[in-house]
C-alpha cells in the first residue's frame, strides 16, 4: 500500500481497507493499493472497479465473469451510494468506465460472452433502425437473399416519410393502426417486390411471432447429417474400399551422417529467425449500443494496436528442453539431433537466445525438409493388421456449411464439402463435378482425413477414391491429390515426401487394379489413364 511516497504493511494499512471503506472513499484520503484478484470473488467487496489486469491464463470463465461483473456496476460516491445519470451537471458515465487489460486466454471468454448477447438479444430489436433492416436474411421465392445497406436505407426512409417510427426509431401507433386496418402506404419502386418482409421486419419489433417461417435465425447452429448413400454398397466401390482399406507399417533405411550433413547445411543458408513481439490492443465500448451492433461485432470502437519488441529474451526465464522439442517434431533421435546442432555456425545458434520457439519450429522443418528428400527411395511399406472401420465416414456439418457444399449425384455421400471457395476458384469442386459428369466414372469418395497412410513425415490423408465403370479403363483408379499446378518446386519437401510414399505404397505394393497419381483435374486424370494403359 502507498501513502504519499510511503509503503506500508502495518495494522493500520490493514484496518483501512477492511474496516474503514468511507474513508478509503473519501477524496481526502490519499491511500493507494493493489489487490489480488480473489477480492473479486467472494468476501472483502471492492465498490468501485475500473481496472482489471489479468496475469493468470488458468482463470475459469465463471471466476472472469465475477470479476468483469464486479467492474461493470456503478460505482459509489463517499457515502457509498450507488451514482447514475441523474446527477444534475455530472456525466457520471465517463468515469464509471471498466478497462480490461486482458491476455489472449481471454479471446474464447469474449467470444462466448458476446453469443450468449447475440442469443439473448436475438428475437426481438427494440428498434426498427438502419442496422436492424441491413444484412437481415430472408427467403424470397424458396431463395435466400440478404438486405443489403442501401435498402436497409431506403426502408428506413420509408418509415420516417410516412411517420412510422418516432424519434427512438420505435414503431407509432400510426403503423400498427395501419397494419390492423390494411391502410399502409405503398413502399418505394426499388423495394417494392420486398413489402411483406419489410412489414414482417418491422412487426418483428413489437410481435415476436411475425418472423415465423420468414426470417432464419442465423445464430442457430443446426446440424445434419452426411450419411452414407447406396452409391456406398455398389459392387464396383466395394471392390475399391476392399483394396485400399488396409493399414500399414513403413520401414526406413537412410544415413544418419548424411542428414546430419544436409540438415547442418541447410540451417546455416536458411535458418532465420524473427524477433519476439508483442501487440497491445486498444478498444473501448460504445456508450450506447443496439442488438445489431453486437450481433455485427461493431459495438466497440476501431481498437487501435501498437506493436513492440520484446527486450527480454524468453530464454532467460523460461527453460526449453531444446534437443527433446526438435527430437519430437522429426522423429530423430536426441543424438541425432544433437550432432546436428552442435555443428550448426555460431551465429545461427545465437537465434536460440532471442526467440526459442521461433527457432525450435524452423530448424525442425528444415531437418524435416533435408530428411524427406532422402527416404522417399529407402522406404519400404508392409501389411499390419487393421482396417479402417466405415465409421469415419461419419459427417456432420452446419446448415451453413450445407448450404455450400456441393450436391451431387455419383459420390458415396448427398453433399461433398470441399475446400470453402466459390465454385469458380475451387478446384476440389470442379473435379467432383467432372466426377459427376463423366460416364465412365461409376461412384466416388471424397476421402475423409481419418483415412491416412503413415510415412516418416507424418500422416498422409490422399483426396479421392475413384471405381470406374467396368470396361472404361484398365485400372479402379485411386487419385491421391488435386492440385491447382503441379510444378516440381512446389512439391518438395515434405509435402512432396507424402505424396511420393503414398505414390509408392498403392503402385508398388498394392494390387494392378489399383494405381495413384496427383493430378490438376479431371482431364489430367484421363492423361495419366491412358499413359498407363
Amino acid at each position: 500500500m502507498a501513502r504519499g511516497s510511503d509503503i506500508s504493511d502495518d495494522v493500520s494499512a490493514y484496518d483501512l481497507i477492511l474496516k474503514d471503506k468511507e474513508r478509503l472513499l473519501s477524496f481526502d484520503e490519499p491511500t493507494r493499493f493493489i489487490f489480488s484478484h480473489s477480492a473479486l470473488r467472494e468476501g472483502w467487496d471492492n465498490p468501485n472497479v475500473f481496472q482489471i489486469c489479468t496475469l493468470k491464463h488458468s482463470s475459469s470463465n465463471v471466476q472472469r465473469r465475477q470479476e468483469v461483473g464486479r467492474g461493470l456496476r456503478l460505482c459509489v460516491n463517499s457515502a457509498g451510494e450507488r451514482m447514475d445519470a441523474t446527477i444534475p451537471n455530472f456525466d457520471v458515465h465517463a468515469m464509471n468506465v471498466l478497462t480490461v487489460v486482458a491476455n489472449d486466454s481471454y479471446e474464447d471468454f469474449v467470444k462466448g460472452l458476446q453469443t450468449e448477447m447475440k442469443d439473448t438479444l436475438y428475437e426481438r430489436s427494440s428498434r426498427a433502425s438502419k442496422e436492424f433492416f441491413s444484412g437481415k436474411k430472408y427467403l424470397f421465392d424458396g431463395e435466400e437473399r440478404v438486405i443489403t445497406a442501401q435498402q436497409a436505407t431506403a426502408i428506413y426512409r420509408y418509415l420516417l416519410k410516412n411517420d412510422y417510427i418516432d424519434d427512438s426509431d420505435k414503431p407509432t401507433d400510426a403503423y400498427k393502426n395501419a397494419v390492423a386496418n390494411g391502410t399502409l402506404e405503398p413502399l418505394p419502386f426499388e423495394i417494392e417486390p420486398m413489402a411483406e418482409v419489410v412489414h414482417k421486419l418491422v412487426q418483428s419489433v413489437y410481435d415476436a411471432d411475425a418472423l415465423k417461417s420468414l426470417i432464419e435465425n442465423g445464430h442457430q447452429s443446426t446440424v445434419q447429417d452426411n450419411a452414407l448413400n447406396e452409391n456406398f454398397q455398389k459392387k464396383e466401390f466395394q471392390a475399391l474400399w476392399n483394396l485400399i482399406n488396409h493399414k500399414y507399417a513403413y520401414t526406413v533405411d537412410f544415413d544418419s551422417e548424411e542428414l546430419i550433413r544436409n540438415a547442418i547445411k541447410s540451417i546455416d543458408e536458411k535458418l532465420y529467425v524473427t524477433v519476439q513481439t508483442y501487440t497491445v490492443s486498444t478498444g473501448e465500448q460504445k456508450e450506447a449500443i443496439v442488438k445489431e451492433e453486437i450481433e455485427n461485432e461493431t459495438s466497440f470502437k476501431t481498437a487501435k494496436t501498437r506493436t513492440e519488441i520484446l527486450r527480454t529474451a524468453a530464454s532467460d526465464t523460461i527453460k526449453y528442453d531444446l534437443l527433446g522439442k526438435v527430437a519430437a517434431a522429426t522423429s530423430l533421435t536426441r543424438r541425432t539431433v544433437a550432432g546436428i546442432l552442435k555443428h550448426i555456425r555460431p551465429d545461427k545458434f545465437a537465434c536460440y537466445r532471442h526467440n526459442p520457439e521461433d527457432f525450435i519450429n524452423k530448424v525442425a522443418k528444415l531437418i524435416n525438409d533435408e530428411k524427406a528428400s532422402i527416404i522417399v527411395e529407402r522406404v519400404s511399406y508392409n501389411q499390419v493388421d487393421g482396417t479402417f472401420d466405415t465409421a469415419i465416414f461419419a459427417e456432420s456439418k452446419s446448415s451453413g456449411e450445407f448450404r455450400s457444399a456441393y450436391k451431387a449425384e455419383k459420390h458415396i455421400r448427398d453433399y461433398v464439402f470441399v475446400d470453402g471457395l466459390n465454385k469458380d476458384q475451387s478446384v476440389e469442386r470442379q473435379f467432383a463435378e467432372s466426377l459427376d459428369c463423366a460416364e465412365e466414372v461409376c461412384v466416388y469418395a471424397k476421402l475423409p482425413r481419418s483415412f491416412y497412410i503413415p510415412t516418416p513425415v507424418g500422416n498422409y490423408s490422399p483426396d479421392w477414391a475413384i471405381a470406374f465403370n467396368e470396361g472404361c479403363v484398365k485400372h479402379i483408379y485411386f487419385v491421391a491429390e488435386t492440385k491447382g499446378s503441379l510444378d516440381s518446386l512446389q512439391l518438395k519437401g515434405v509435402e512432396g515426401a507424402k505424396i511420393e510414399c503414398a505414390k509408392k505404397l498403392f503402385n508398388k505394393m498394392s494390387s494392378s487394379k489399383v494405381r495413384y497419381e496427383y493430378v490438376t483435374n479431371y482431364s489430367d486424370l484421363l492423361d495419366k489413364m491412358s499413359a498407363l494403359a
